[in-house]
């Protein structure tokens, strides 16, 4: 399956889930089985722990609206739940969901804060990335960095932002 294919799979499943958060018919009988239950059982097929939903059911609370709740049920698994309803998800499978997310996020009317770093803001910061660069024929530089959580970031400089960010890096 190419990257494509996985994507579109990938995207797929998180509009199953989300779709599945709002419309789930909950009975009395549901299974209260634990959400790391559920995803232990569903990571012994490595094959499905990228997009397939684990589905636990829990019973309606009058208008209460589904929520995210993220968690680590082992070290090379994140599991998604909105809802009752589960995704695992492996480390393939939550980069294809992050660059989705950010594609669409970037596609967004409203843009992120500006001005400088949120107070309390947390981030992983990669030491001495992997990086590559490119020049366009309008003089504009492309630069990629390798963020060990974000994968491959691209960011375009025109040639002035990049005079500037050179004074910025070189000085004392």
């Amino acid at each position: 399956m190419n990257l494509t294919d996985q994507l579109g799979a990938l995207e797929s499943s998180f509009d199953e889930l989300i779709l599945a958060a709002a419309s789930i018919p909950a009975s009395p009988e549901s299974s209260t089985a634990s959400v790391a239950d559920s995803f232990a059982d569903a990571a012994v097929e490595p094959a499905t722990t990228a997009a397939e939903p684990v589905v636990e059911e829990k019973l309606p609370v009058a208008e209460e609206k589904p929520t995210l709740n993220v968690s680590r049920p082992e070290k090379n698994v994140v599991a998604m739940t909105i809802g009752g309803v589960s995704v695992a998800l492996s480390p393939e499978g939550l980069s294809e969901l992050i660059e989705e997310l950010s594609n669409a996020r970037a596609s967004m009317d409203v843009e992120q804060p500006p001005g400088g770093l949120p107070p309390g803001w947390r981030f992983v910061a990669t030491k001495n990335p992997v990086m590559a660069t490119q020049r366009y024929t309008n003089g504009d530089h492309l630069l990629v960095l390798r963020h060990t959580g974000h994968g491959w970031v691209p960011f375009s400089f025109s040639p002035d932002m990049v005079i500037e960010m050179y004074a910025m890096l070189t000085k004392r």
